[in-house]
């Protein structure tokens, strides 16, 4: 067994802390950071199913994308699921860590994942860093053109997601040059058309932000929010990269099984 601030060193390399955004609570959610831990598991969201699938698995520590909580819990009534939620992951001693906003600026982390899934050529941030290296999104050219059509319904399968969003005057316009911001990245649309993207791929664009997108003559898919689940498998792979470069002591390292996705579509 190790720490789990062994662990949280590791990610906090890979996700800089002072790369979060500064209302972003990133970071050890709940438990020790001196605590031993021996089982991790990977999620996007760490929901009431998801810790019980923890508590059935003898997980330790929860690796999560999304932080524990969003909006602050106002009292502790444990009749409330979320509240229960927490007080089953504090009898179980699970340590939940999040990193977030940090991780998808990073270098190698969330933005990067989607860049390399959406199969976009040297990718380089879109809203770049002091350092030039680290940022808000990422853009760069696809292999070869693609009409928005073609490229929307391939997001589809590539997230296995039951409707893609298309936000644009052209289901038939050729597009070469690709931005994505994974999350709500919405409000980005004109940097990304600035940068030279010919199509922004982001999630939860607002309905009046849509009407400014076609105003504005330009593409914006929306292949949902939970295009962000990579992280599961992205972090599984980091982890045991890590363990056997370190010899690290766990026991196991795995991704949840558990769909988080809060949407359901009538087709």
């Amino acid at each position: 067994m190790m720490q789990a601030q062994t662990l949280i060193d590791a990610i906090e390399a890979l996700a800089p802390v002072n790369l979060a955004w500064e209302r972003d609570v990133v970071g050890l959610q709940l438990g020790r950071a001196d605590q031993s831990i021996d089982r991790v598991m990977t999620t996007l969201d760490v929901r009431p199913e998801v810790v019980q699938e923890a508590i059935d698995k003898d997980v330790d520590f929860i690796f999560s994308h999304h932080p524990l909580m969003f909006h602050p819990a106002r009292t502790l009534d444990l009749s409330r699921p979320q509240n229960q939620m927490y007080a089953d992951l504090l009898r179980h001693n699970i340590v939940v860590y999040s990193a977030h906003t940090n991780l998808d600026a990073a270098v190698g982390g969330m933005n990067d994942w989607l860049a390399e899934a959406l199969q976009i050529q040297n990718p380089r941030p879109l809203i770049p860093n002091a350092d030039g290296k680290s940022g808000l999104g990422r853009i760069g050219q696809l292999e070869q053109p693609k009409t928005v059509r073609t490229y929307a319904q391939a997001l589809k399968d590539l997230f296995n997601v039951a409707a893609v969003r298309v936000i644009g005057p052209d289901l038939e316009r050729s597009i070469q040059t690709v931005a994505v911001i994974g999350g709500d990245g919405g409000d980005h649309y004109r940097q990304a058309q600035q940068a030279g993207a010919d199509v922004l791929v982001t999630a939860d664009l607002y309905y009046h932000i849509g009407h400014d997108v076609i105003a504005d003559d330009f593409t914006v898919i929306d292949p949902d929010h939970h295009m962000e689940a990579i992280v599961k498998a992205k972090m599984v792979e980091q982890i045991q990269i890590w363990q056997h470069a370190y010899g690290w002591e766990l026991n196991a390292v795995f991704l949840s099984a558990m769909n988080t996705d809060p949407y359901q579509y009538l087709v």
